[in-house]
């Protein structure tokens, strides 16, 4: 019995130390060698790359308090006009939003009073783009001036059927454990997003921003949680690429609350288990190898394993207690692990502020939320339609 337990319990201690340090260590070292091979093509792109016809499709349900900053932003980006339109769809507003973008006569405007969901608007939007690049962008993402410059150039490369910008939360001075554990998983995921790319293909790509070539564009059954993870992996099982580029960014303010985090979280941990049903072809490591050892060891470990192993390696580590210091060192790893995320916790509830408890606390809440998305997934409670989580007032 004491073997077996040795043997779960450093299996387990493999899995959470390969998910979140080993894997973008490996990741780290493949790039550098595939840099360093002889006749490594150029990357895609150039210096002086046409400039494509670009359709800006933004939905925005209800978002009367920040549409006119997100249309003035719009506006402001550095890309000629006669290449791009912007395309907004209102689907179910009952606020006036609606009526606020008609102002606008730049701005084509669809609307209708059912809501059906953010994919379901997506789709009925492309239906009306005319143009053949399709960017995406969310009401409360605020983009930087040369996105769309910067997210075009790289179709010069014809294997490139999407692109992923980077996704940036506003930083606060007064932001406590929810914001900053936010924000400092987020500038983690876009160093490992980059180096997916540099390695073959991005792996998922954020709503907040994200581009895809229209004649790619895929119509996902509505009922599709994480519509924008999905649709940028069954370009790569087409056999095209996701490029990554962290010089087109959005940036929107945190979750206003814990609760409003742990909703977020949640749904996208349901959407994650749906996900991996719709994109099983990416398990046949032999039809995919480098993409499936990608999504696997980027997304598929954390809402599977690592988690389930999270959870056993307490219970082991006082069962092994006394048998060894590597039982004793992680079974005090862990206590503090808890002990600070507990702290967070609190912090989180009543405003305060202690760097310390970030990391721990939005670890250990993200991973509880994968049991939550799970439990979710299994009872079907997952709506597609849902109420659009709070996010602090920008600056």
């Amino acid at each position: 019995m004491l073997s077996a337990f040795d043997a779960l319990f450093r299996i387990c201690i493999f899995i959470v130390l390969y998910t979140y340090i080993g894997y973008p260590l490996l990741l780290w070292v493949l790039v550098k060698i595939k840099y360093l091979w002889p006749g490594r093509p150029a990357g895609p792109v150039g210096e002086n790359n046409p400039i494509l016809p670009v359709s800006l499709i933004i939905a925005a349900y209800n978002e009367e308090d920040i549409i006119e900053e997100k249309i003035k932003n719009c506006f402001e980006l550095n890309y000629p006009a006669g290449q791009i339109e912007y395309i907004f769809i209102t689907d179910g507003s009952t606020d006036a939003t609606p009526a606020i973008i008609s102002r606008y006569p730049r701005i084509r405007l669809l609307h209708q009073p059912e809501r059906k969901g953010k994919l379901a608007a997506m789709n009925r939007a492309v239906d009306h783009a005319l143009y053949p690049c399709l960017i995406f962008s969310d009401a409360n993402a605020f983009l930087n001036a040369d996105s769309i410059i910067n997210m075009t150039r790289h179709y010069a490369c014809k294997k490139t059927g999407g692109v992923a910008g980077e996704k940036k939360i506003l930083s606060d001075p007064a932001a406590g454990s929810v914001s900053r554990g936010e924000g400092l998983y987020w500038r983690y995921e876009s160093a490992l997003k980059k180096l997916d790319a540099q390695l073959y293909s991005a792996i998922g790509a954020a709503g907040e921003l994200f581009s895809i070539r229209k004649d790619l564009y895929k119509k996902l059954p509505e009922h599709t949680i994480i519509e924008d993870f999905v649709q940028s992996l069954y370009l790569c099982i087409d056999g095209y690429r996701v490029a990554y580029e962290p010089e087109a960014y959005s940036r929107e303010t945190a979750s206003l609350s814990v609760k409003e985090e742990m909703e977020r979280k949640t749904r996208i941990s349901a959407g994650g288990f749906q996900a991996m049903g719709m994109l099983k072809k990416l398990f046949n490591v032999f039809a995919y190898p480098v993409l499936s050892f990608q999504f696997i060891s980027h997304r598929v470990l954390r809402w599977t394993l690592c988690p389930l192993a999270l959870l056993l390696l307490l219970p082991l580590s006082f069962a092994l207690y006394g048998y060894g210091d590597i039982y004793a060192l992680a079974l005090f790893a862990q206590l503090a692990l808890y002990a600070l995320a507990l702290a967070g916790w609190y912090c989180a509830h009543h405003q305060y502020r202690f760097k310390g408890f970030y990391v721990p606390f939005y670890f250990v809440m993200m991973n509880y939320c994968v049991f939550a998305g799970f439990a979710r997934f299994l009872k079907k409670a997952q709506p597609v339609v849902w109420e659009k989580a709070g996010r602090k007032k920008s600056a």
